[in-house]
């Protein structure tokens, strides 16, 4: 049985986000996702996830001012200090909502620097977030992105995600897959999947195009969910769509006994 949690980032956008925890719980999911938490008090987050009973599985590390365009500062060399900073604030954060899992958006890389450097600055940056995040037991997830929708953005093949996580070397790092980027970026997702399935822990879920619910696109997500489970996915599996219709009635898709 998949374990599937919503992504409070895009779902249930006609209501406050506090609102959304306790709509999630009544419609069914056991964990949330969402970008960032961090526009709200921890004890706030942490008593609406103990309210519904739900699970915080994943947030993001900051990833600078997303409102002017930041999709992520690890390459930056001019911002590694902020990065840093960012990554105990993720820590903090992950400890009151007991997160076992945050993800390093890597970001666009600097147009005013060899990509070399920001590719090193990438590596340290990531290789600092790893240790400080294993002390408290916490994986750190790397997503590569498309490069349509966030042009410059690196990593943006699984493949880059890997060579990231070679050259980190740390136990706790691993990949956070997501169908939709990778659908536009190289395809070949149930073969992908299977073939690095011990690096990736955690997967989001959207069609393409228009990044809605499944079903609403090219992707066969009936064969890809009999993929997971043929191949034995044990993590979760993140709906981190924009529904076409209210949330609560998005959910057509979903296999039998769905939680």
């Amino acid at each position: 049985m998949f374990r599937f949690a919503a992504n409070l980032s895009m779902m249930y956008a006609d209501l406050d986000f506090i609102s959304r925890f306790g709509c999630a719980a009544r419609d069914g999911f056991r964990g949330v996702e969402y970008l960032f938490p961090y526009a709200y008090p921890k004890e706030q987050l942490a008593e609406a996830l103990s309210k519904s009973k739900l699970k915080q599985v994943l947030h993001n590390l900051p990833a600078g001012d997303w409102d002017t365009g930041d999709r992520g500062i690890a390459s930056n060399p001019d911002r590694a200090e902020e990065f840093k900073e960012g990554v105990d604030i993720a820590i903090e954060y992950a400890l009151a909502l007991d997160c076992q899992q945050l993800n390093c958006l890597v970001g666009k890389t600097p147009t005013n620097i060899p990509f070399t450097e920001a590719y090193d600055t990438a590596i340290d940056n990531l290789k600092f977030a790893a240790r400080r995040l294993a002390e408290h037991k916490i994986n750190l997830l790397i997503e590569p992105l498309n490069t349509y929708d966030i042009p410059g953005f690196f990593p943006n093949k699984s493949i880059q995600a890997l060579d990231l996580i070679a050259a980190v070397a740390a136990q706790n790092v691993f990949m956070q897959y997501d169908v939709y980027h990778m659908q536009i970026m190289e395809g070949n997702l149930a073969s992908t999947i299977e073939k690095h399935l011990r690096h990736i822990l955690h997967i989001q879920i959207a069609d393409f195009p228009g990044r809605h619910e499944p079903g609403t696109g090219e992707i066969r997500f009936d064969f890809l969910f009999q993929h997971l489970n043929k191949i034995g996915y044990q993590g979760w599996i993140g709906c981190e769509y924009h529904p076409l219709t209210e949330t609560r009635h998005s959910f057509d898709w979903m296999p039998p006994g769905r939680f």
